[in-house]
């Protein structure tokens, strides 16, 4: 009898590089079922180079990584069927709508009950008033929900996102990591790549931080915040974020994406 794999990812001593430029230099790391975990790291770090790897789009110079126990070079057409991938860009077909897109991916997959399907992932990602509009109507929130909601058609163990909410405004960033959070209680493994700190702040079960080819620290929130010694501070006067003031301006709702215009706050002089 094979025992359960624990760990939904597995890396150890990855390493790859690009001609004479080592991007990945031995990154080791394990992610638990149904967590998030979120990859930090500038630009150009090697975040993308480690989800192509584990997603078997490369192949790793040297090191072990596996996906749901699947090694993503010996047997990587079973970890093809174990993940889905979501890019930087919304990959939506713009002259479809909402639905017709995503029964499109579930022909792909030969699925059957494709408007059952198509509807309820409608409904778990908060798209079904727009269901029947093409999606060049959708707003950029809209599309990145509609995205990863296709990349959950075939119901894959794994998700990988790789800095899913480039380019959105604040609202748009809310609403993705709402969906993001769902994926998790319902017991998809998530790996998040970001640049923003706040991103994995907000979302991730454990933060892995890439830098020099290597992960240098890798914990809960609390964890990396105790490396550093807390700060005395007698008074602090908390001024509200820019986040805060516009989403108290423009609502939290989405009411306005049928192009409707939001009231007018004025700012006294």
């Amino acid at each position: 009898m094979t025992a359960q794999v624990l760990e939904a990812l597995h890396v150890e001593g990855l390493e790859k590089a690009y001609g004479d430029l080592r991007v990945l230099r031995g990154v080791d790391f394990d992610v638990a079922r149904g967590s998030i975990f979120a990859l930090l790291g500038s630009n150009g770090a090697g975040k993308t180079t480690v989800v192509k790897i584990l997603s078997t789009l490369l192949k790793p110079d040297a090191g072990i990584a596996t996906v749901v126990g699947h090694d993503v070079v010996e047997q990587a057409a079973q970890v093809r069927e174990s993940i889905s991938l979501t890019g930087q860009f919304a990959a939506v077909d713009e002259i479809l709508t909402g639905r017709e897109n995503l029964v499109l991916m579930a022909r792909l997959w030969h699925l059957s009950d494709r408007a059952r399907l198509a509807d309820d992932l409608l409904a778990r990602f908060q798209l079904t008033e727009a269901a029947d509009r093409r999606v060049g109507t959708y707003s950029g929130g809209m599309r990145r929900r509609l995205d990863i909601a296709m990349s959950l058609v075939a119901d894959p163990p794994v998700i990988f996102l790789d800095e899913p909410t480039t380019g959105l405004d604040p609202e748009a960033r809310i609403e993705v990591w709402s969906s993001i959070r769902e994926l998790a209680r319902q017991g998809t493994t998530v790996l998040l790549t970001t640049q923003y700190l706040e991103e994995a702040e907000q979302l991730a079960d454990r933060i892995a931080i890439l830098h020099g080819g290597r992960i240098i620290a890798n914990g809960t929130l609390a964890e990396l915040q105790a490396l550093l010694p807390p700060a005395t501070v007698e008074y602090v006067k908390k001024e509200p974020t820019l986040e805060e003031v516009f989403l108290a301006i423009v609502g939290s709702g989405r009411g306005d994406d049928d192009g409707s215009a939001a009231s007018t706050a004025e700012v006294p002089r």
